[in-house]
């Protein structure tokens, strides 16, 4: 990857790299379908591509002296998820914990940290032509204004953190964040979720967190910002690193979190078979959950024809579409699905016997909630992006751009790969090829 470092200017802490020289012109060409062909079908219009931006440059312009060594890495993993600023090709992402793999020792997988200091941070990225250009970055911190880091948590509940090679341990971080979903509410601060407990994260305009809601009964001390115990205790079950994924707002200032994959429950066998994961929707006014939503995965090969292992099914991004409608994204890394879905009362499980881990079967254990009294959600496919061609994989974020575009991001996890091959052996990235692309998919049936 390229060693070149754009130019910054700082504005509240926050730096702005490569900001383009013109207000963006439109570039989403919508071509008229051919009598002759058939009807027409959803196709990619348009994709730009990030450039190459150092971390370690990038992190210390953000919060100086956070990044002593980046070890080659490039900016990456903004695809975590996508929300657009209300101008025209901008958009909010959100990284997530930073550079990270595994390396398996005396046969057991351990996760590293490559670069610890990396500090997760809100990016707002702008597509001009075919390049995606950053044009302003927030750092995430704390009450005092320190940085959160993207370390585990809680030993025994985590994975334990280790460095690059895997030799050494790291040290935990009660700050620390796995973040995912992004919106952006009226008043001008964010919401995201997190996957490490898992939780829901209120963060000012410029970074600070505000709280942190998370599970009833998770203890967390020692965080250097309010921890608030605000979501149902059964989501302590979460699998590792499969936490709340997804985040929209509803046009009433609601939120709704998706968990990614299925709850461990009774224990991580039942949670890795099953194809039943949960919705919350959370009241900011309220500060509390008010309604829970039972939804079902299709099976894992009809999402990705090439996979058999339900456990890689995943809800990486839920986009609210008016009113309690919702899409919801179905994933393995290598393809996806949007699926329609209307939130109704009628559905609510919020409070109920799914809510408590004693009881059996669990939600996750029935082959056929349906069918066992449970009111799953309704869903209807609007698109199969496994089947458009030029979507790449693990398509985490997607935002609605108008009524027949949507906007995709992928996760490129900073062009690492797992294994002791991931680095060289001065320690420096070997990079996997795989860039952090915006991509533009027409739907001609609209959304």
């Amino acid at each position: 990857m390229s060693a070149h470092v754009a130019g910054k200017q700082h504005i509240h802490r926050s730096v702005a790299l490569g900001v383009p020289l013109a207000v963006l012109a439109a570039f989403v060409s919508v071509g008229t379908a051919d009598a002759t062909s058939g009807p027409a079908q959803p196709r990619v219009t348009h994709t730009a591509t990030l450039g190459d931006i150092p971390l370690g440059p990038f992190s210390n312009a953000l919060l100086p002296g956070t990044v002593d060594d980046d070890r080659g890495v490039d900016l990456g993993g903004i695809g975590s998820d996508i929300y657009p600023t209300g101008r025209k090709g901008e958009f909010w992402t959100v990284t997530d914990r930073g550079p990270n793999g595994q390396i398996k020792v005396d046969g057991t997988k351990r996760r590293t940290f490559p670069v610890p200091g990396f500090d997760p941070a809100i990016v707002k990225i702008r597509v001009c032509g075919d390049t995606v250009k950053v044009v302003d970055s927030i750092p995430i911190t704390t009450s005092s204004g320190k940085p959160v880091t993207g370390l585990p948590n809680q030993a025994g509940r985590d994975e334990a953190p280790y460095s690059y090679n895997a030799k050494s341990s790291l040290p935990y971080d009660a700050n620390g964040l796995d973040t995912e979903g992004i919106v952006r509410a009226k008043d001008g601060s964010f919401w995201l979720v997190d996957e490490y407990s898992p939780s829901l994260v209120h963060v000012s305009a410029r970074g600070k967190v505000i709280a942190r809601y998370v599970p009833k009964g998770l203890k967390l001390t020692g965080a250097d910002y309010p921890v608030v115990e605000a979501l149902p205790a059964v989501l302590l079950h979460r699998k590792t690193n499969r936490g709340l994924e997804g985040l929209a707002v509803l046009p009433d200032g609601d939120l709704v979190m998706a968990l990614q994959s299925p709850l461990s429950l009774p224990d991580a066998d039942a949670g890795d078979a099953s194809r039943t994961t949960r919705l919350l929707r959370f009241s900011p006014r309220k500060q509390a959950v008010t309604a829970e939503y039972a939804y079902r995965f299709d099976p894992v090969d009809v999402v990705d024809p090439g996979e058999d292992d339900t456990s890689e099914l995943k809800i990486s991004s839920v986009v609210a579409v008016g009113g309690d409608r919702l899409l919801v994204e179905e994933r393995t890394d290598k393809a996806a699905r949007l699926q329609s879905v209307r939130l109704t009362r009628s559905a609510n499980i919020l409070g109920g016997p799914y809510d408590s881990d004693t009881t059996s079967p669990s939600l996750e254990q029935l082959d056929d909630p349906a069918s066992a009294g449970v009111p799953v959600l309704a869903k209807r496919l609007v698109v199969d992006l496994g089947t458009v061609a030029g979507v790449p994989g693990k398509i985490e974020g997607v935002a609605r751009v108008d009524h027949d575009t949507v906007a995709l991001i992928n996760d490129n996890d900073f062009g690492m790969t797992d294994g002791t091959g991931a680095f060289d052996a001065e320690g420096r990235l070997v990079d996997s090829g795989v860039e952090t692309t915006v991509t533009y998919v027409r739907l001609p049936r609209g959304i």
